[in-house]
């Protein structure tokens, strides 16, 4: 180990490091949950609702809609997490003490904080209720007749059944591909360069790009076909929907594994053994997986960690997965994921080949 200081700064750094990933990003909580309104009934009584949502910490009210036809767009957007609709009559039936519907939209891809935030949702109307009720006694002196109720009318879009494995399958479909593309890229470049191989192309005429085209293309092959077996087993073993264009799925999940081969070459860069080349290989994917949202709402972490998560790549391919396999969206909704993929692949792709070398 001592003639290995690579080796030595990765197990020093790599556990502090993933400690504090797991320790801010590895939370069940559920908390700054996007929410938007739909607010027709436009009276004090909607407006209280409003504030209490703005004000909780369960909840991040990300703004208001006018015709409850746009919570559509918002929700295949994943632009928002739950949508509240108070209608016309709501402060109408509230004020004759009658029940007072409520419709509440959960968007089902993430089933596990689309099950909590909707409970927490439904126990805020029920305390608001409560509220009203308490202060329409004090005006009454303690009459109880008429008194108000909000009814909660849930509707899951997406996952209606908040099925665990339509929210876990689309990212494994991600997750395994970005596997093979960086950890056998980095090895294999790295093994060539235990065994000799590297020395035997320096008196070859083989340019570095084309050494590098060579060594790429065998991995973004096996990756697409292990992407296809993927998906067919999503669809037939575990019955995960697939609403949207398998030709932009696939077109995307390209775009990611150029991602990940340029990771994988930069890897290859800074490591010497496949020992090396597997330590830091499992330091890159870790927070990776960790800061995607794979298992873990990245709306729960703090601040400075949800920033770090915008440089993950699998963050932006995993949007596109769940959009494309249970909301059934297409280009017109995840083009700005779509081009932060394409900004990465350039990125990590153009860095890769720069450090990598025609060199023992």
């Amino acid at each position: 180990m001592r003639r290995d200081p690579v080796l030595i700064r990765i197990l020093i750094i790599a556990p502090i490091f993933q400690l504090i990933m797991f320790g801010y990003a590895a939370t069940t909580d559920v908390t700054n949950v996007p929410v938007v309104i739909v607010d027709q009934s436009n009276s004090p009584e909607s407006r209280a609702i409003t504030n209490s949502i703005r004000g909780s910490r369960y909840f991040d009210l990300i703004g208001h809609v006018r015709d409850p036809r746009e919570l559509k767009t918002v929700l295949d957007a994943g632009q928002a997490q739950l949508a509240l609709h108070l209608p016309l009559e709501f402060a109408r039936d509230l004020r004759r003490g009658e029940v007072a519907q409520v419709m509440l939209y959960v968007d089902g891809t993430d089933s596990v904080t689309a099950n909590t935030a909707a409970s927490y949702m439904v126990r805020m109307l029920q305390g608001f209720a409560e509220g009203v009720v308490v202060e329409r006694m004090r005006l009454r002196g303690g009459a109880t007749g008429g008194m108000p109720q909000i009814e909660m009318v849930p509707r899951v879009w997406y996952n209606a059944d908040l099925r665990s494995a339509n929210y876990m399958v689309p990212g494994v479909f991600g997750l395994i591909i970005m596997i093979i593309t960086v950890a056998w890229t980095a090895q294999s470049v790295v093994r060539e360069r235990q065994v000799g191989t590297l020395e035997q192309l320096l008196v070859t005429p083989v340019r570095p790009l084309e050494l590098l085209i060579g060594k790429s293309i065998p991995y973004a092959v096996t990756a697409l076909i292990s992407a296809t077996e993927i998906m067919l087993l999503a669809i037939f073993w575990f019955k995960v929907p697939l609403r949207g264009s398998i030709p932009l799925l696939f077109a995307l999940a390209a775009v990611f594994i150029v991602c990940n081969l340029g990771l994988g070459l930069l890897i290859s860069t800074i490591t010497r053994t496949q020992q090396q080349a597997i330590m830091a290989t499992f330091f890159f994917l870790m927070p990776g997986v960790l800061l995607s949202g794979f298992m873990f709402p990245v709306s729960n972490m703090p601040w400075i960690i949800r920033q770090v998560a915008w440089l993950i790549p699998y963050r932006y391919f995993l949007e596109i997965c769940r959009g494309i396999f249970l909301r059934g969206v297409g280009l017109g909704v995840l083009w700005p994921q779509a081009v932060a993929l394409v900004v990465f692949a350039i990125l990590l792709f153009g860095a890769g080949a720069l450090a990598f070398r025609k060199r023992l």
